[in-house]
């Protein structure tokens, strides 16, 4: 009863945002609350729901301070001069621009923070998509696939670290086998990429532009939609905002301080030494509002539906139905089931309920097969494109925002190229024995 109750919410649930039929944030909090009346469980909703906003409340101060700390530091034009460089470099070819896109992203991605990568990503490279012509989607699916490839596979990234965690294995051992595989992960981003750059090229072209325009730098990141005033700009404090953000990146990869925590002290730097007068500092915070309300809301909203469904057992009801479904014909195959159910399970899963709920259930089912617990964590990683169209990840939610979209949008456009990016590395990390 759990398992079909489990699997007809997330049905319902997808097919109402894909097709416009409720908004996210609305089919984030009246599907699951449906589906717990249905399955009798009224009494206890107060505190499923309650639950899952404790645990997704770090996320939103995280996206709150970030989206403006970043937001200030956009205004004072501190990415300016790399939107024009490159400008200089790609000279309006949309095929070095998707690619060069690429390759920003996938360097930004290091650091295993989702959040920061699109911020940083979408903030440098969106005013040259909106100059050129190009679909800011193509820019949003880069930007996602890098992070779910270097995020997702590298130790320090939120998907790996759980799965070591959750398994309790060593870093390295599960890390090195894999980098082949993260490799070609890499590649499938530079190809889709080139791909969706080509279609582009043919669609718009070889544009020749000589500078950008301020009105379209103005567009850029989370100030979309606001004309950004000279008075805004602050060329002479360039230095100081960059070694700001070198500093609050080297603390973030150093874990010393929890992050919703060093954005909102970055924040509160950047907006005193930017903007000391204080109403300048009001109308920079209100022209990010809009923005940071919507993100915020949605991660709430996230909240409630992740509660439930894990408060209802819904989701130990699906692992284990799967469990009990799989032949035993298929044990020797049995990490190439756990890399290719990741990719659903990840979308109606946040990290946490999929990595400390499910993977130690799929671990403990795969040594009855003879397998490694390795093999099962690195298995895990692999659905990680698919993941991160989720509206249950809180930087794709900042991630669609930016690009002013909505999630079921982003997710028709992306999912083909998402799915591709994962079937590469689950065929790469077969062949190479990674499972």
């Amino acid at each position: 009863m759990l398992t079909f109750l489990g699997i007809s919410m997330v049905v319902v649930f997808t097919y109402l945002i894909m097709s416009k039929r409720l908004s996210p944030v609305t089919a984030l909090v009246v599907v699951p609350i449906a589906f717990a009346l249905i399955g009798g469980f009224g009494l206890e909703l107060g505190d499923m729901m309650l639950d899952g906003l404790k645990v997704v409340a770090p996320s939103a101060a995280l996206l709150l301070f970030a989206i403006l700390f970043f937001g200030i530091l956009i205004d004072a034009g501190l990415f300016d001069p790399l939107i024009k460089k490159m400008m200089k470099i790609v000279k309006g070819d949309p095929v070095k621009i998707a690619l060069g896109t690429a390759a920003i992203a996938m360097i930004v991605a290091l650091d295993g923070d989702g959040t920061t990568t699109h911020m940083i990503t979408i903030s440098a490279m969106l005013a040259l998509y909106l100059r050129i012509g190009m679909n800011p989607l193509i820019l949003a699916t880069i930007s996602m696939l890098a992070v779910s490839i270097m995020s997702g596979m590298t130790p320090w990234g939120g998907p790996a670290t759980r799965a070591i965690a959750a398994l309790g294995l060593d870093a390295n051992e599960f890390f090195l086998p894999l980098i082949p595989t993260m490799l070609t992960g890499m590649v499938s981003i530079l190809f889709i990429a080139y791909v969706l750059g080509m279609k582009e090229r043919v669609r718009l072209g070889v544009i020749v532009l000589k500078e950008i325009p301020e009105d379209a730098l103005a567009m850029s990141g989370v100030a979309a939609s606001v004309a950004m005033e000279e008075d805004v700009k602050r060329p002479k404090l360039r230095m100081f905002n960059l070694i700001l953000v070198i500093v609050i990146m080297g603390i973030l990869v150093t874990g010393i301080m929890p992050v919703p925590i060093l954005f909102l002290i970055g924040f509160v730097i950047a907006a005193m030494v930017n903007y000391p007068n204080l109403e300048q500092q009001k109308e920079r915070i209100a022209s990010h509002a809009g923005n940071a309300i919507t993100v915020v809301s949605l991660v709430f909203a996230a909240g409630i539906f992740a509660g439930i469904f894990s408060g209802t057992n819904m989701v130990d009801a699906i692992a284990n139905s799967l469990i009990s479904i799989i032949p035993e014909s298929l044990g020797s195959f049995y990490p190439l089931v756990v890399a290719i159910t990741s990719m659903p399970f990840t979308f109606v899963l946040s990290n946490d309920a999929y990595y400390f709920g499910v993977l130690p259930i799929l671990a403990e089912a795969g040594a009855a097969y003879g397998v490694s617990a390795l093999e099962i964590a690195r298995a895990s990683v692999l659905g990680q494109p698919i993941h991160f169209l989720s509206p249950l990840v809180a930087s794709t939610l900042l991630l669609v925002g930016m690009v002013k979209t909505d999630i079921g949008t982003f997710q028709r456009f992306a999912f083909k190229w998402a799915l591709l990016c994962s079937l590469a590395i689950i065929i790469v990390a077969f062949v190479t024995n990674v499972i």
